[in-house]
């Protein structure tokens, strides 16, 4: 009966489900939005390793205690050093592996072909163990080039085509900040992400040790960072908490000095995400639920029409014995059907656009989850049952004999 009703009322039909559809349309796409944000800003997260610690001048967020970033503070604190990496691979008993990275931006040059603003990166021997990447062609460092500091680079995919312009990169010479570096490597390209610096394919990986005779490693500006990677089985607290006892003792602080250095984790870029994120799914709830509002007021109002219409058959149904359940049930599934083919419209409207940011090969993925589409149907299906009660309370409460008599 809810199904004749529609085909007999189509663009009536229409109109009133389109409020719906923009409604789930305008609810989803901002959680589909925001999801897929999160989803690829985790995605970068991960990529820096949830078992790593990064010992850092500068903390990622406000240390334990801190409510605000008290960056006055940690103005004053020491640079890491290659001592102080030594130190650590010496003597910790629960990392893996350590390696220091210093990094810098510098002109690369092959023959004709130039790139500005490149970022040239040294890292002493466990980078390859700790951040892991593949390489498409050639080779890596050994550990006697790392420590001999030869004249030798890996290069990202994206800056090696730019540059050699498609030819083979290996055992070509390139000038970066003057200095002759044969290519030796070249890496599999990545793609961007949220955290830039952790990406290889446009920059030039360098042996520490030569890296030295472009940038003194040891000055803020080539942003000197320990990067020490847990023991399989070790919880990254009992690391931290290692590496603190280290670094104190090493750099001779006193009981109650406070630590001058940072043990930067994915931890707190997670929880502040976490803060974050849930903040703009609140915000995005309150926004998109006025549209479902407004949605539902339509549905409601083309109930009462509906209602109003179907009086007189209201009452012969009554006359013949229908039950005031059955007369409501008519009316809220004839509401709930209405409102859900709306919500299905717009998550189906979502879908095609989720498609197609996708196949336009950009480097941010959309993502339209289970858990979206079921709230979609979920509020959609919720809308139409509060919508249509009232009218079908109505309808079910009516007095037959005045409703047969009623003519509209």
């Amino acid at each position: 009966m809810a199904f004749q009703t529609f085909r007999g009322n189509r663009l009536r039909s229409a109109l009133t489900l389109l409020g719906i559809t923009i409604g789930i349309f305008a609810i989803i796409s901002v959680f589909t939005a925001v999801d897929s944000l999160e989803i690829n800003i985790r995605k970068s997260v991960s990529s820096l390793g949830d078992d790593v610690i990064y010992i850092q001048k500068w903390p990622w967020a406000p240390e334990e205690g801190e409510q605000e970033y008290p960056w006055w503070k940690y103005l004053n604190r020491p640079m890491v050093t290659l001592e102080e990496n030594e130190y650590i691979r010496e003597n910790s008993h629960l990392a893996e592996e350590a390696c220091l990275v210093a990094a810098t931006s510098r002109i690369v040059t092959y023959r004709n072909n130039r790139a500005e603003d490149v970022t040239i990166m040294g890292a002493t021997d466990g980078f390859q163990e700790i951040r892991s990447f593949e390489i498409e062609r050639g080779r890596y460092f050994s550990p006697f080039e790392i420590r001999g500091g030869r004249n030798i680079a890996v290069v990202g995919s994206v800056l090696a085509d730019e540059i050699f312009e498609g030819s083979d990169a290996v055992g070509k010479e390139i000038k970066v900040g003057g200095f002759k570096v044969t290519v030796i490597g070249v890496t599999e390209k990545e793609g961007k992400g949220t955290f830039d610096d952790n990406n290889l394919d446009e920059l030039v990986l360098l042996p520490i040790h030569f890296m030295r005779n472009i940038v003194d490693i040891r000055r803020e500006s080539a942003n000197p960072q320990i990067w020490v990677k847990a023991k399989e089985g070790v919880g990254i607290d009992d690391l931290s908490a290692e590496l603190t006892s280290l670094l104190r003792s090493t750099r001779r602080l006193k009981p109650m000095d406070e630590d001058n250095f940072a043990l930067n984790k994915t931890s707190l870029i997670s929880n502040r995400l976490d803060q974050l994120f849930k903040v703009i799914n609140i915000a995005g709830l309150f926004i998109g639920m006025f549209s479902i509002i407004v949605g539902g007021f339509g549905i409601a109002n083309i109930m009462f029409v509906s209602v109003k219409e179907r009086t007189h058959i209201i009452g012969i149904q009554k006359a013949i014995g229908a039950k005031n359940y059955f007369i409501m049930m008519e009316f809220l599934i004839e509401s709930i059907i209405l409102s859900m083919v709306g919500g299905i419209a717009g998550l189906l409207i979502i879908g095609l656009i989720v498609v197609l940011i996708n196949l336009s090969g950009g480097d941010f993925t959309m993502y339209l989850t289970l858990g979206n589409i079921l709230l979609g149907m979920g509020i959609s299906s919720g809308i139409g049952l509060i919508s249509g009660f009232a009218p079908a309370w109505q309808a079910a409460r009516m007095n037959p004999v005045v409703a047969i008599n009623t003519t509209f």
